[in-house]
């Protein structure tokens, strides 16, 4: 059985860091863990490619050489499955899809052959046996979820890691909380599921093994969702694995109630870990009681924020507007709490509805949705009709993303963070790309772009006052370049 497996390309979104992967002549954020999981778990007697339309192109000769084409796919990456989709018609060429995109929606593409849905650990076994036997059926899927202490090392052999600048590994699956704009427990359930210490440190001595040295990301929905394990074995079993190592940055996503343990925020940062998303989503108490936002509510956010990044870890945060308790005073009081909380990545989008939410079942309920949603937080589109307006909402929308993103906001913003930020226990892997990284950013931000005059005053003030951030200084104004970039798209 010969096998493509095809990632769609991502749009340029505020996650996809095309113009900041630039610099370090990078050419796609992350290589897809779902595909190489799955690759894994396929009889090693199949033949695979896999084609990343993220860093390569998919030719006429690959699908006249395969006899399936495997796609996995987030809901962002509708428009390139679609494409993808088409061209496996007019090759003749069976398509066998799964992932987020198509279980929430798989009603939406009836051109696919096989729909192999939910978790592959109980989905793809029996689809392998019959598509074998000759007897493949329409739609496998599941109503339980698996243990994932089975759940194998990802093939990494497949993917090129020299186009990536982080590779993504997964600990857990489900989330405790039930925010009503989050689709991740109605994919993964409430019930936070673990790997292992033992299957962690595998994985990473795999990544190891075949060379890379540089940033890997924590994927879970919720790292912290199983504190005790986290702090009894898994951070522990980190702590020792990176002795006498370089490199290997970890970042993940968690809530804001890590602020609340300080040993857990002791025990990440002597494990490597330098950066959590948080979903922060507004400094309005009556919208995260709308949202059902609990571990954010009755607490100070900004102290929690500053309390997380003086323990060592940078704070990425979401923020969402749109939420039917918003007034139009929310645009500025988001731009006041992202400025004086120091979180220079924000991701600011317009709340929306995804399939298989209480929201979506609410919005639907009040005849308030529109078309399906992109999964976009960048391109100031909803599929909600918003209570204050809509155009209300996208020029309050773009007012905060323009203003955050602006050279002066985002260079005071990165300095703010900065003062507060402790200095990571890492040793840095070094490569020459990185030195090459930094005489672009000068030529680029320091002498061509419009922000040069910030630039130079974030490089100097951060070679005498913090110079072993300077390298995240540097790292933060290429990021800047590319936020800028993707504020500038006009609304839809």
């Amino acid at each position: 059985m010969k096998i493509i497996m095809i990632y769609p390309e991502f749009p340029d979104t505020f996650w996809s860091f095309k113009h900041a992967l630039k610099f370090v002549k990078k050419r796609a954020a992350s290589p897809p863990l779902g595909l190489l999981t799955v690759a894994t778990m396929l009889p090693d007697t199949w033949q695979l490619r896999l084609i990343d339309l993220n860093v390569t192109t998919l030719s006429a000769s690959d699908l006249r050489w395969a006899d399936y084409v495997f796609i996995s796919a987030m809901i962002v990456q509708r428009e390139s499955v679609k494409d993808i989709l088409s061209r496996c018609q007019q090759a003749g060429v069976k398509t066998v899809a799964g992932g987020p995109l198509f279980t929430m929606e798989a009603d939406h593409f009836p051109e696919v052959d096989i729909l192999v849905l939910n978790e592959a650990e109980l989905t793809l076994p029996k689809f392998v046996t019959d598509l074998e036997n000759g007897t493949p059926q329409k739609v496998y899927s599941a109503t339980e979820y698996p243990d994932i202490h089975q759940t194998p090392i990802p093939l990494w052999k497949l993917a090129d890691l020299r186009h990536y600048d982080t590779v993504s590994i997964q600990f857990s699956r489900g989330c405790p909380f039930n925010c009503d704009f989050c689709n991740v427990t109605a994919l993964l359930g409430h019930v936070p599921r673990t790997k292992t210490a033992g299957q962690i440190v595998a994985e990473l001595n795999s990544l190891y093994a075949v060379g890379w040295r540089n940033n890997v990301f924590f994927v879970d929905d919720n790292f912290i969702g199983n504190k005790k394990l986290l702090k009894s074995e898994i951070l522990p079993a980190l702590i020792e694995w990176r002795k006498g190592k370089t490199g290997f940055a970890f970042s993940t996503e968690a809530s804001i109630n890590l602020a609340d343990d300080p040993e857990l925020l002791t025990l990440m940062r002597k494990a490597g870990f330098t950066t959590v998303f948080i979903g922060i989503e507004s400094p309005n108490e009556e919208s995260l009681a709308e949202c059902s936002k609990t571990q954010n509510r009755g607490r100070n956010l900004m102290e929690s924020v500053k309390r997380i990044q003086r323990a060592g870890l940078q704070v990425e945060g979401g923020f969402i507007v749109g939420f039917d308790h918003d007034s139009p005073s929310i645009f500025q009081q988001q731009i006041e709490f992202i400025q004086k909380s120091g979180i220079v990545l924000a991701m600011v989008g317009l709340l929306q509805a995804p399939r298989g939410t209480s929201l979506y079942q609410r919005m639907k309920a009040e005849g308030r949705l529109t078309d399906e949603m992109t999964g976009d937080n960048a391109d100031g589109s909803t599929n909600i009709i918003p209570k204050m307006g809509l155009e209300l909402l996208r020029e309050g929308y773009r007012s905060v993303v323009t203003y955050l993103y602006e050279p002066k906001q985002y260079y005071e913003r990165t300095i703010t963070f900065l003062k507060e930020y402790r200095s990571p226990e890492i040793k840095i892997h070094f490569e020459a790309q990185y030195i090459l990284a930094l005489g672009r950013s000068i030529y680029r931000l320091g002498i061509r772009g419009t922000e040069r005059f910030h630039y130079w005053k974030l490089f100097f003030w951060t070679l005498f006052h913090r110079p072993r951030l300077f390298p995240l200084a540097i790292t933060l104004a290429i990021m800047g370049f590319h936020f800028r970039k993707v504020a500038a798209f006009p609304s839809p």
